[in-house]
C-alpha cells in the first residue's frame, strides 16, 4: 500500500501534484506579498493574453471578476484557504457539500436523474474540470507573484 501511494504524489498528472502546486504558488504569493494593500487600484494586466492562452486550449474564456490585484489575490488566498481547511459554511446556510446533496435529493425526487447515471463518466468530466481550474489557478498565482516583485523591485506601486 505504502508503494501506491508514493507513485501517486510522484506522479507529475495526479491530482494530489496539482493540487501541491497550487498551494505552493499560493504560500510562495503569500509570502512575497509583504504589503497587500499595496495591490489596490493596480489593475489586472495580461487579460488579453490569458483570454488567448485559454482559447489555445479549446476552452471557454470567462471574464475575471476582480478588478485589481489586491482583489485577485484575495480570491486566490480564499481559494487555497477552502482547499486546506475545508469549505466553511456558505451564506445559503450549509456547507456546499450538503448543498450539493440537497440538489441531488432534488433530481432524483423529481425524476430529472436517471437511474443508470454513469458515475465514472461524471468523476471524470469534474475532475478534468478540477485539473484545468487549478493549473489556471496556479498559474494566475505564480503570475501575481511574479508581478508584485516586478512592481515592488521598480517601485511603481509605492505611492
Amino acid at each position: 500500500m505504502m508503494q501506491l501511494s508514493n507513485d501517486t504524489q510522484c506522479n507529475k498528472h495526479s491530482l494530489l501534484n496539482v493540487m501541491n502546486r497550487f498551494i505552493a504558488a499560493a504560500n510562495n504569493m503569500d509570502e512575497t506579498i509583504m504589503v497587500p494593500s499595496l495591490l489596490r487600484d493596480v489593475p489586472l494586466e495580461d487579460q488579453d493574453s490569458q483570454a488567448s492562452v485559454s482559447h489555445n486550449n479549446n476552452e471557454p474564456s470567462f471574464p475575471s471578476k476582480q478588478r485589481d490585484m489586491y482583489e485577485h489575490y484575495l480570491l486566490l488566498k480564499s481559494i487555497k484557504n477552502d482547499m486546506e481547511w475545508g469549505l466553511l459554511k456558505r451564506e445559503m446556510g450549509g456547507s456546499f457539500l450538503e448543498m450539493a446533496v440537497k440538489h441531488e435529493e432534488l433530481q432524483v425526487n423529481g425524476g430529472a436523474a436517471e437511474e443508470g447515471a454513469d458515475l465514472e463518466c461524471q468523476f471524470h468530466y469534474h475532475l478534468h474540470g478540477l485539473f484545468a481550474v487549478l493549473s489556471k489557478l496556479t498559474v494566475q498565482a505564480d503570475d501575481l507573484t511574479n508581478r508584485y516583485k516586478r512592481e515592488i523591485g521598480g517601485g511603481s506601486l509605492l505611492r
